[in-house]
């Protein structure tokens, strides 16, 4: 934001809105203010930017949900990967214990890389190393580990790395609509801030009616 305002966006919104409101539903209000060049002319100006940053604040908002609902769909989808994979991974070191060799070809061997990227790598290795290879899926089938099951997960990777997709593009759509946002905002306050300032001159005989515009006046 460009402005320093302890209203939340909000709130904010809505005191301008009431103010416009109030300016030109007021005629004394609205006749003092155009002697100091607050017309109609002005006041469409004002109330343009205000329509302008209230779709902005919408437009953000709405793609803050939509970030929230694509990262809990990759979250979820990453979990049940994770769930299949850590019970085939312990499946796989047990029936390759003896076998250093086709344990570094599935990638068992250390830990599972926490880093999403290595993680997935990781992930990618066991599957398209042991579908195809009929050695190794005779042995995990030992375990309860079938050919189909190992099939099932490669679409659960597919799935991980849609759903990802989808995720990073609404977070940067979110990101891009807030910049918009507070563009928007930035501009109004500012206009907002000189009609405030005017509005304390000009009703400062009349501070009931400047409270009428959402400026509290301490009595």
């Amino acid at each position: 934001m460009a402005t320093n305002r302890t209203l939340t966006e909000a709130e904010a919104l809505e005191q301008y809105r009431v103010s416009f409101e109030n300016v030109e539903k007021q005629s004394e209000i609205a006749t003092i203010m155009a002697e100091f060049g607050y017309d109609e002319t002005l006041l469409t100006e004002g109330k343009t930017l205000l329509t302008k940053t209230q779709t902005a604040y919408n437009n953000n908002k709405t793609e803050d949900n939509e970030t929230v609902t694509a990262y809990n769909k990759f979250s979820t989808s990453k979990e049940n990967l994770a769930k299949v994979y850590g019970l085939h991974r312990k499946k796989g070191k047990v029936v390759f214990r003896k076998d250093e060799t086709t344990l570094k070809n599935l990638g068992l061997k250390g830990s599972l890389p926490q880093a999403y990227i290595k993680w997935l790598e990781t992930i990618k290795k066991f599957y398209s190393t042991a579908i195809g290879n009929t050695e190794i899926e005779t042995k995990l089938a030992r375990l309860k580990v079938t050919p189909t099951e190992l099939q099932e997960t490669v679409a659960l990777i597919a799935e991980l790395e849609t759903n990802r997709a989808e995720y990073l593009k609404e977070k940067g759509e979110s990101q891009d609509a807030t910049k918009l946002k507070d563009t928007a905002f930035g501009e109004l306050d500012d206009w907002m801030r000189e009609f405030y300032a005017v509005a304390k001159i000009a009703l400062e005989d009349n501070p009931q009616l400047l409270e009428s515009l959402g400026k509290y006046v301490k009595s």
